[in-house]
């Protein structure tokens, strides 16, 4: 066996069986400048024929590359090196008792096993899946109190035919009367509907003007809120627009219908 057969498993492996490095790890210890001439030159044919290898050195290249640029240039000083070897139990002198310490092959295969295993656990990093995400925060949102909306009676208005004018939803809490009409054309003589509520027993009041075309909110005076009672009667007259609410209705009756429900 010669002096480089002891290194093709891979930098520092001491002639074991031990399997040979990856690609991944190969190319980072070629980048690292850690081989010996001969697998250097080998590496470097390699990177020329093969284009996935090529590629995972200059992976490597440029993920080295931030490393190197931020460290400056040092020449060491003179007294470095016998401190070193003093330190370490060798003779400070060159060329003194030669052991394993100062042992060129030594430091050559414990650096190619340093950067060896600094490159593994790189590519360990690489390799792992990522950590698994903290669960986002979730708000938890009281749902809103929503008042439950009780249905109001409505009263049917009809006309002589039979078929429905306005209907009335009432709101006595509230004073109000929502009147929702069943769209007809204007009338061609320029009367407009008037609404009436007539207590039972007593004489028609009126509560103002009331649109064929569209649904629309009437606010009932205070005083006439108690009015608004199972027994009165909602009545529609066409009436002239001017002076109203009038004291008393004057036109046809062209829908009306009894309140039944509060």
């Amino acid at each position: 066996m010669n002096g480089s057969d002891q290194f093709d498993g891979g930098p520092g492996d001491g002639g074991t069986n031990a399997p040979p490095p990856s690609d991944e790890v190969r190319a980072g210890e070629y980048v690292l400048g850690v081989l010996d001439a001969q697998e250097r030159r080998h590496l470097e044919a390699r990177i020329a024929t093969d284009p996935l290898f090529a590629g995972l050195a200059e992976a490597w290249e440029r993920r080295l590359a931030p490393w190197v640029l931020r460290v400056d240039e040092v020449s060491p000083s003179a007294h470095v090196w016998p401190r070193i070897r003093n330190r370490i139990g060798v003779s400070p002198v060159a060329g003194g008792r030669r052991g394993v310490w100062n042992s060129a092959p030594f430091w050559r295969a414990a650096t190619g096993l340093a950067a060896a295993a600094g490159i593994a656990a790189v590519v360990i990093g690489l390799q792992a899946p990522p950590p698994a995400p903290l669960p986002t925060p979730v708000a938890v949102v009281q749902p809103p109190v929503v008042e439950e909306q009780v249905a109001k009676p409505v009263t049917v208005l009809a006309r002589d035919d039979g078929s429905t004018g306005w209907l009335a939803s009432i709101d006595v809490d509230a004073g109000k009367v929502l009147m929702v009409p069943v769209p007809t054309p204007p009338d061609a003589s320029g009367l407009v509907n008037e609404l009436w509520i007539i207590p039972a027993g007593a004489a028609p009041v009126s509560l103002g003007f009331v649109s064929n075309e569209k649904a629309h909110t009437i606010t009932v005076p205070p005083a006439l809120q108690q009015a608004l009672a199972v027994g009165a009667t909602l009545a529609i007259t066409l009436e002239p627009q001017a002076g109203m609410p009038h004291a008393a209705p004057s036109g046809p009756i062209v829908a009306k219908g009894g309140i039944n429900t509060i």
